[in-house]
């Protein structure tokens, strides 16, 4: 897979019990450089049996509890890479991801999956969509920055002939039906077609184009309910001010792709978008920054992991800033409500920043993964409270 969703996050914290293993690694993608991949794989496989072992389990136990990662390593499956690896193991888990993200090699061992290094997939570096727009055919392509995957839609029409031939309902409940051509009600009925400037037919390609952007936009939005990400339009502009008409997705770009982007890659049309949705997750960041620095004037922030690290636990966080590539080891037992932190990781440590991160997320907070410069303060993490 190549993008990461909250459910699926959701699904990696809760699903394990035991220890669990993750281990990240850059892959490379073409050419002699390839044979790199199995070399970094089997280190670092190395580096998880030796933890596992630390942890109490015979080499021999390490080496069948890590056996569903071991066979992955055969050529083809090093053929078919990303950027970036991410493998969990766990007692009856065993998931793993080609992702476009350059990530570090690590290895790591704790009672839960370390999930930071993912986070730029779920924050700053931007989920947004493409919704591609034309009378033959209708696309929604899922992005961030580093990739793009297009959605199988569903309850979608798939064109405008299909649309208006079998759906007589509109917004209100009066979509009226197709352009009738012959006269009469019982007449076969399409819709029409668009000539040009000046055609008789422009008014009612018009309608027509809006009736079924009524339906595309009403198909679209169970793949778009309740998320706060930028939607941008491609194809011939005369379509966005009638599609703009219809929309009722509230995080609707302004600035949209034009021109014949039918022959455009999925690839090609992320990147140009990225253009547009760049400085809309940029002017977050920045108000994200002004925002933290006011509710510290308040007293309503902290770059105090003691005080962060439970209150993420126990949905206090609103918004935080976290380092990545950066780990605070240590453990913090949330009956007890007790923290420590070590210098380096001890057995049965995790890394505290993954687990205010995590937490966050999951209690409905915004996370901002950036590099450690870009976390106000400097410090390893910044976070605003709720309350």
């Amino acid at each position: 897979m190549t993008l990461l969703s909250i459910d699926e996050l959701k699904n990696l914290v809760e699903q394990p019990t035991g220890l669990c293993v993750s281990i990240y690694m850059p892959t490379c993608r073409l050419g002699q450089e390839t044979q790199q991949n199995p070399i970094r794989f089997k280190n670092l496989i190395r580096q998880a049996e030796e933890l596992l072992v630390e942890h109490g389990f015979t080499q021999s136990e390490a080496g069948k509890f890590l056996q569903p990662a071991h066979k992955l390593d055969d050529q083809d499956f090093w053929q078919h890479q990303n950027n970036g690896l991410a493998i969990f193991v766990a007692e009856g888990v065993f998931h793993y991801y080609r992702l476009p993200l350059n990530f570090a090699e690590l290895a790591v061992v704790t009672d839960r999956f370390h999930l930071k290094p993912l986070l730029p997939l779920l924050t700053n570096d931007g989920l947004f969509y493409i919704l591609s727009l034309s009378q033959e055919q209708i696309k929604l392509l899922e992005c961030t920055r580093y990739d793009v995957k297009e959605i199988e839609l569903e309850d979608v029409p798939k064109n405008m002939d299909e649309a208006l031939m079998y759906d007589e309902t509109a917004k209100e409940g009066q979509f009226r039906i197709n352009t009738s051509k012959g006269g009469t009600n019982n007449s076969f009925q399409h819709s029409g077609t668009f000539h040009g400037q000046g055609s008789p037919d422009r008014d009612n390609i018009k309608v027509d184009l809006l009736q079924f952007f009524y339906l595309v936009d009403r198909g679209i939005q169970k793949y778009l309910r309740g998320k706060n990400v930028p939607l941008v339009l491609t194809g011939v502009e005369y379509l966005f001010p009638i599609y703009r008409e219809a929309n009722t997705y509230p995080h609707l770009v302004e600035e949209g792709i034009t021109g014949n982007t039918k022959i455009s890659t999925p690839e090609e049309l992320q990147s140009e978008a990225w253009q547009i949705v760049e400085p809309i997750f940029s002017q977050a960041q920045e108000k994200a920054i002004a925002y933290y620095q006011e509710s510290a004037a308040a007293q309503r922030a902290s770059t105090d992991i003691k005080e962060t690290v439970p209150a993420a636990y126990y949905g206090r966080v609103e918004q935080l800033f976290v380092a990545v590539g950066v780990q605070q080891w240590g453990n913090f037992d949330p009956q007890n409500n007790t923290i420590e932190l070590h210098p380096e990781p001890e057995t049965g440590d995790e890394d505290l920043l993954d687990s205010a991160a995590v937490q966050t997320i999951l209690n409905g907070g915004t996370v901002y993964a950036v590099e450690p410069e870009q976390v106000p303060d400097r410090a390893p993490l910044a976070a605003v409270f709720r309350y």
